[in-house]
């Protein structure tokens, strides 16, 4: 599987603070093992938004956008609940 960032995933996380980062991170890499060995963790929250857009949670507030399309995974855009919304009515 091949991963991407977008520049508006890499902008978004670095506005948060290094300890929700942190969280981001670890969500991430959650998502990967999962994808690796089909075990999901407990408290990623994956959830399938529509096509081809999917999120797990990073904490209580904090959502990671993705999308998976022919074994690419792009992570897209870090933020809360509204932001995702307004990102995905774009």
């Amino acid at each position: 599987m091949k991963v991407r960032f977008l520049r508006s995933f890499d902008e978004s996380k670095e506005r948060l603070e290094n300890a929700v980062q942190e969280k981001v991170e670890t969500s991430m890499d959650s998502l990967l093992s999962f994808f690796e060995t089909g075990e999901k963790q407990k408290g990623l929250g994956l959830k399938k938004l529509r096509n081809p857009f999917w999120e797990i949670r990073a904490g209580i507030r904090t959502r990671v956008l993705f999308s998976l399309e022919n074994d690419i995974l792009t992570f897209i855009v870090v933020g809360n609940h509204d932001e995702i919304r307004r990102f995905l009515r774009r």
